[in-house]
């Protein structure tokens, strides 16, 4: 299956792949997304010497030396076994010998993959990785070094910003591999027979994230909500421990991470740090409270803001990942019982009657929006130079003031302020008489309490569109819908 989704990243792939002079690039990102794939996928047919060794989670030094050393001798021996070193630096004094032997005009690439796991506890890898690089492969232009791991908190302060002998040493930005977007999302499901409209891959993404393993255990010839009643509700589902599989192979001391995530996710408008640390206790306040967020933040479950307009209250944090978010509302409030049987057919369709999956599902798609800023941008005409953000005023208490919520603004460069009302509905959305006088209450609030003198211009994203009133008609300036978040 060709790569998908990937054009960006191919093209650095290229150019690191083409340069003449040695190159070192660190690539990161969650767990399934895809990372190991794309770089086998386009080294594949590459004239290149292709070297690729994988870190085995909880191995010992010498097991994961023995790994090293028997993919040394599969390319650069003709399968030929050699005997491993005592450690790595007996191991990569081998691998620069067998370097040697290949003909000057051959590129070399090495994709060290879940490196992290490789550093085993008093290893000294990276001291030695240091020495080599700095003694031997960064003279070599043939070389092209890759590190490669689901860690993302591990590669950025290790590799990426490392303050010993690697310090500087990555001869171009790192490369974060992100789940794919809606329109790449269509593109994988069709690629595998997948034939599904628009509205039922949204479905999908709200559970999914675009996270390409997950994708590509979907069977075609099903629903979106068939899909995931297979994907999620049954004793063997892939989604059931994914949750617990996830945090403990990113993160060391990963139950703090599960207790604070659990907390952020109650928060559909986020939570400040200052109440989050109140929350989770005196253990986890401090340095340890905002090590786990920043790692979890770089793994892209959370995000962290400062709200527009209000960054004197500090730093807020919100739950961006879907998949998270499904897990913590609909799989582990029944996941002893699913694990102890399937349950009855069409769970999930039985849950779309229920009020709290309306609930559920307008917020997936706010999430899903704020992950489309793009096209939302575009469908809109904004100028790239706009800035998005979120809003939201609650009256002290006692106060004469009404609250207000803006679920997406774009703060733009020509006196102006493009308000946005997000919309999940399965009909087009109608704006009546009173919904109409909640969207002035809206307007009215921000000017009051930002006290902005720019013009505000109002847009509606709506899944469905919105149906033509004499209210859409007066108010809304601007409309996008769902497939223009496929573009």
């Amino acid at each position: 299956m060709a790569v998908i989704g990937r054009e960006s990243e191919c093209l650095i792939l290229d150019d690191f792949l083409s340069s003449n002079k040695p190159e070192f690039i660190a690539i990161y990102g969650r767990r399934r997304v895809g990372k190991t794939y794309l770089v086998r996928e386009y080294f594949k047919d590459k004239k290149a010497i292709f070297f690729n060794t994988t870190g085995s989670k909880e191995g010992t030094v010498l097991e994961q030396i023995s790994h090293f050393t028997k993919e040394i001798g599969n390319v650069f021996n003709k399968g030929l076994s050699l005997k491993p070193g005592k450690n790595w630096d007996e191991t990569f004094e081998l691998l620069t010998k067998v370097i040697s032997t290949v003909p000057k005009n051959n590129n070399i690439v090495l994709f060290l993959d879940e490196f992290p796991w490789m550093a085993t506890r008093k290893s000294k890898l990276l001291q030695t990785l240091d020495y080599y690089w700095n003694q031997y492969w960064s003279r070599d232009k043939r070389i092209k070094l890759i590190i490669c791991g689901s860690s993302a908190s591990w590669i950025i302060n290790k590799v990426i910003n490392n303050k010993g002998g690697l310090h500087n040493r990555i001869t171009r930005p790192a490369l974060l591999i992100e789940p794919l977007n809606l329109r790449a999302t269509k593109q994988l499901l069709s690629k595998q027979g997948v034939k599904l409209n628009n509205k039922q891959i949204l479905q999908i993404y709200m559970v999914t994230g675009g996270v390409p393993y997950y994708l590509s255990n979907i069977q075609k010839g099903l629903s979106a909500t068939q899909i995931i009643d297979k994907l999620a509700f049954n004793s063997k589902s892939l989604l059931i421990n994914e949750f617990e599989n996830l945090f403990s192979s990113l993160f060391s001391e990963h139950e703090v991470c599960e207790n604070m995530i659990r907390i952020i996710s109650q928060y559909q408008y986020g939570i400040g740090q200052e109440e989050l640390f109140q929350k989770i206790g005196r253990n986890i306040k401090g340095k340890l409270g905002l090590t786990k967020l920043r790692e979890m933040e770089e793994a892209g479950f959370i995000t962290s803001f400062t709200p527009h307009f209000h960054r004197k209250r500090g730093i807020y944090y919100k739950v961006i990942d879907e998949y998270t978010l499904f897990y913590l509302k609909w799989i582990e409030p029944i996941k002893n019982t699913l694990l102890k049987k399937t349950l009855p057919p069409k769970h999930w369709e039985k849950q779309q009657n229920i009020s709290s999956w309306n609930s559920w599902s307008g917020l997936a798609f706010e999430s899903i929006c704020y992950k489309h800023i793009a096209q939302i941008s575009e469908a809109l005409h904004l100028s790239s130079s706009a800035i998005p953000s979120t809003w939201r005023y609650k009256p002290i208490k006692g106060s004469i003031n009404e609250g207000a919520q803006i679920d997406l603004l774009f703060d733009r460069d020509d006196d102006s302020i493009t308000l946005c009302e997000i919309k999940y509905t399965d009909t087009p959305f109608a704006i009546d008489k009173q919904y109409a006088k909640v969207l002035n209450n809206k307007i009215d609030v921000f000017k009051k309490i930002t006290k902005t003198k720019k013009q505000i211009f109002l847009a509606i994203i709506s899944a469905s569109g919105i149906k033509n009133t004499m209210y859409s008609e007066e108010m809304i300036d601007g409309v996008v819908t769902l497939d223009d978040l496929f573009l």
